[in-house]
């Protein structure tokens, strides 16, 4: 019995070298590299989004913070679709350039109008923002429609939708046109007796009114020649993101959380029937 013993207890402990010495399970193999860093993304990653804090109250800088009503809008609908970001303040000019090449900024929103030129350039996301330009003069001004503005000194922010609008009015070349790098310059363009009018958007002008009691700004309305414009996340144009991001903006329209950010930053609840009618025909064309 004890030899018996003995023989099972000396079988176990082969067993036991050979498994430790047999061949290690193999590794999974590793995963292919990304042929186009500027359009693939995986849940990981930290997607950078690039934006232009002079628009306020759609962005602006709070102290060292971007905030607004972009940016609230952007953290409910990333979190909608579960991807991590970044916001990073870079300026108009270079926020359209560092979006179009795709190779660190993967989005971005700053009040971004959507249009027919734009999309030559950019994908876009679903609209999720109506709007339209207004135009902003001193009290006791004779300026009342877009038409007034012909021979007049207007100031803008260059490559708006305001300086595309202005340029088709006034001429392309017109020296009265005054184009600035940001809308606080040309904002404060009027206020410095530079120009005798701004246009840009309605809830710059707005904010801008309300946040100046003092310098006696009237807002300006011209339905007939200022339409309704959509805004939209950019991204480049062969990006993989507008699929990804499009369903949880519509989800965050839809729940109500859109609402809930728009009172906070306009203090009223919005009409959501031009643009949900928008959003019908971005998905249909």
């Amino acid at each position: 019995m004890k030899k018996t013993y003995l023989l099972t207890f000396m079988t176990l402990i082969m067993i036991i070298v050979l498994s430790a010495c047999g061949t290690p399970p193999a590794k999974d193999p590793a995963p292919a590299a990304s042929t186009d860093s500027s359009t693939t993304n995986t849940s990981d990653e930290t997607i950078k989004v690039a934006t232009d804090a002079s628009y306020a109250p759609m962005e602006f800088m709070d102290l060292d913070k971007v905030s607004g009503f972009d940016i609230d809008f952007l953290a409910a609908v990333m979190e909608e679709a579960g991807l991590k970001y970044e916001v990073t303040n870079i300026g108009w000019d270079t926020l359209l350039e560092s979006v179009k090449q795709g190779t660190e900024y993967k989005a971005g929103i700053s009040a971004v109008s959507i249009t027919d030129e734009r999309k030559e350039t950019y994908a876009f996301s679903i609209p999720y923002f109506e709007s339209t330009n207004m135009i902003m003069v001193k009290e006791g001004s004779n300026i009342k429609s877009a038409t007034d503005l012909k021979d007049k000194t207007v100031a803008v922010q260059n490559g708006t939708t305001a300086d595309i609008l202005m340029s088709k009015i006034m001429g392309q070349n017109s020296t009265n046109l005054k184009k600035f790098d940001s809308n606080t310059l040309a904002l404060l363009e009027l206020d410095n007796g530079g120009a005798d009018a701004v246009v840009a958007d309605i809830a710059v002008v707005r904010e801008y009114i309300k946040n100046n009691p003092n310098n006696k700004l009237v807002g300006i309305t011209d339905n007939t020649h200022f339409n309704s414009e959509y805004y939209g996340l950019i991204y480049p144009k062969d990006s993989d993101l507008k699929a990804k991001i499009d369903p949880a903006i519509q989800t965050v329209i839809d729940n109500g959380k859109y609402a809930e950010i728009y009172q906070k930053w306009f203090g009223t609840a919005p009409d959501l029937t031009n643009l949900k009618a928008e959003i019908t025909k971005a998905g249909t064309s």
